[in-house]
């Protein structure tokens, strides 16, 4: 299968199924047997999966994306023990963050509810295409990218996990800041927006939010 088919919510399942790390091996860049060059397609999801691992707490380091190609089996082996190594040092998902496990499974479940959107985030905004892994690595990093990522994914990233949150049970302000590891002025924005939008409500009786 071209590594272009691998989907961002297959990462994010496989790591909400309990997976301790995801490893991709694809072809080497110019030498993809597909004309669309998947091996790129699947580079821009990998930055954009380690960028929604980093912002939910996860070690993007858990992800893996490599090119090998079917002569280089040596390469394979030392690249899998090597990604084995480094898992070993971060331990267990979750535990190795030193996020509880209720925590993890509700953050990795609102980042999967979102992937439709950031596709279409990928589509309209960061649809780039650069000839070198380089090139990639350097959009991905810069300035400019952190703050479009900031701006159009992280709110409304946030804002999923609170209401899964509350889901469950009417909450404080302070613990939901607490549960999420928000700010209370982050919470309190988002809790406002909601509110205003019909999609939670202040309960006076239990002063907790709830969902509307």
């Amino acid at each position: 299968m071209c590594t272009g088919r691998v989907d961002l919510a297959f990462v994010l399942r496989a790591f909400s199924k309990g997976a301790d790390g995801v490893f991709i091996g694809g072809c080497w860049p110019g030498e993809c047997h597909y004309v669309t060059e998947g091996n790129f397609d699947v580079l821009k999801n990998v930055h954009i999966a380690r960028k929604l691992l980093e912002q939910i707490g996860v070690n993007p380091d858990r992800l893996r994306l490599e090119w090998i190609s079917a002569s280089e089996g040596m390469r394979y082996a030392e690249v899998m023990n090597d990604f084995g190594r480094r898992l070993k040092e971060l331990g267990p998902l979750g535990q190795g963050e030193g996020i509880a496990e209720n925590t993890l499974k509700l953050k990795l479940e609102a980042a999967t509810k979102l992937v439709p959107y950031v596709k279409l985030v990928e589509r309209e905004r960061l649809r780039e295409r650069f000839k070198t892994e380089e090139e990639y690595s350097r959009f991905f990093a810069s300035a400019e990218l952190k703050k479009l990522f900031a701006d159009l994914v992280v709110d409304k990233l946030e804002l999923s996990q609170i209401m899964l949150l509350l889901r469950n049970n009417p909450l404080t302000t302070a613990e939901i800041g607490s549960a999420l590891n928000l700010t209370p002025t982050e919470v309190s924005k988002h809790l406002k927006n909601s509110s205003r939008r019909g999609l939670v409500k202040y309960d006076e009786e239990l002063k907790r939010y709830a969902l509307a």
